[in-house]
């Protein structure tokens, strides 16, 4: 009986989130204290209920320290299952340029397989678009784009194959 080798593709899954639809209602707060509508944790739940349906798992989830995101990150490892207290909080996020989130990847661990940002426009758009084909105008609010990259390595995504695994957003749902 001949012996048959599997062959195995290493893959590395990004998931790049925008923050869930917040509230201008407070002039007195910080942009990056403004928190999250109820509208904006209801459109949410449509997504989460898609990446459950999906069998979604991250291994890490890193998020700006701006409320809304730190909020829409919680809502979503609660649903995933992740531990809450395990999120990354990450101040560079919140006034990062597609550069500077693409930087997050050389420290990475490459033990690491999911990876999953939750952060702000026009940087979220701005990153997934260096990735996906088609580009996309504007990733609205609880918006979720998926990326697998087929390397070994955190470091090499820019130079492999990728694939867009999908593009979800509340009204497509």
């Amino acid at each position: 009986m001949p012996v048959v080798n599997p062959i195995l593709t290493v893959v590395k899954i990004l998931y790049i989130v925008r923050h869930a639809k917040s509230s201008w209602e407070d002039s007195e707060l910080m942009d990056d204290e403004r928190p999250l509508l109820r509208k904006g944790e209801k459109r949410t739940k449509k997504v989460i209920a898609f990446l459950l349906e999906k069998g979604i798992q991250v291994d890490v989830i890193k998020s700006s320290h701006a409320v809304r995101a730190f909020e829409t990150a919680k809502i979503i490892a609660r649903a995933l299952k992740y531990p809450v207290e395990n999120i990354m909080i990450d101040r560079q996020i919140y006034h990062a340029g597609s550069g500077q989130l693409l930087e997050q990847f050389f420290d990475l661990s490459d033990s690491i397989n999911s990876l999953m940002f939750v952060g702000h426009n026009p940087t979220v758009t701005n990153f997934a678009n260096y990735f996906i084909k088609p580009q996309i105008d504007w990733l609205p609010t609880s918006g979720i784009i998926s990326i697998s990259f087929f390397t070994d390595f955190w470091g090499k995504i820019t130079e492999v194959k990728n694939k867009t695994n999908f593009v979800i957003y509340p009204k497509m749902l």
